[in-house]
């Protein structure tokens, strides 16, 4: 079975509700995506609030997998850049596959479809994202085409004494 990739999908309550969970089950099940468990739904909340005003503002865009039962299985947010001289590139951000689907692939297929999506953006040349070191995501990054090209050592404190590489990784789109 694979995902069903969507972008700009109707933004619903099952829409949010479904993105609230898999932004906290992924941040519970150790994910780098801006927590560090134990989080709740209602920590989680005011991140999500803030990517859908940015999808709101025309800022940024959604791009969501759902699984064969239609649930939210998979997200990434594309982030356009407000400086002039950097608006020929987008962000990845908010990279998330479920815990109960890591291992299939789906992943790949997120990034996959996130490159084919900023591929229809007028103008968009290439994918920038950063990613927390210690977790050998990069590699994984690597893997689907993605070239580090920054590191900042221990940018990213994850607890006291826990200090990680906040890696910088760029997908040149022409």
């Amino acid at each position: 079975m694979s995902l069903t990739f969507t972008l700009d999908p109707a933004v619903t309550p099952a829409l949010r509700e479904g993105v609230l969970d898999l932004w906290t089950d992924v941040s519970n099940a150790g994910g780098s995506v801006g927590f560090v468990p134990p989080v709740t739904r209602e920590e989680v909340r005011p991140e999500l609030v803030k990517h859908m005003v940015a999808m709101a503002e025309g800022r940024a865009r959604l791009l969501v997998g759902h699984d064969e039962a239609g649930e939210v299985a998979a997200t990434a947010f594309l982030t356009f850049n407000t400086h002039r001289l950097m608006a020929h590139w987008v962000w990845l951000y908010t990279v998330m596959v479920h815990p109960r689907h890591q291992g299939r692939g789906y992943g790949r297929d997120l990034l996959a479809a996130a490159e084919e999506a900023a591929r229809g953006l007028d103008g968009i040349e290439a994918i920038r994202l950063t990613c927390r070191g210690g977790r050998g995501l990069e590699r994984f990054y690597a893997s689907c085409g993605y070239k580090e090209v920054g590191r900042v050592p221990g940018a990213i404190r994850v607890a006291p004494g826990d200090d990680r590489d906040d890696i910088i990784m760029l997908l040149p789109l022409i």
